[in-house]
């Protein structure tokens, strides 16, 4: 499907958080998520502007990558 000439690449119920809810859901502080993205290291992102938006999908395929199973 194409938005406005951009190719969408996304699921349809993908959800977008702030930097803030994405540190709540990962555990990470926003200033750490902040040097992540100076870096270029971590979570995937996109920015709309001067906002920092973050896929519910990406935050937990970060999640289960970074698990640790003892089985």
């Amino acid at each position: 499907m194409s938005i406005g000439g951009v190719e969408r690449t996304e699921a349809p119920d993908t959800q977008w958080v702030s930097e803030k809810t994405a540190a709540q859901l990962t555990g990470l502080s926003v200033h750490t998520l902040r040097g992540h993205r100076l870096r270029r290291k971590g979570l995937p992102y996109t920015k709309v502007g001067r906002a920092v938006r973050y896929s519910t999908i990406d935050i937990a395929s970060f999640m289960q990558a970074h698990r640790i199973d003892f089985s």
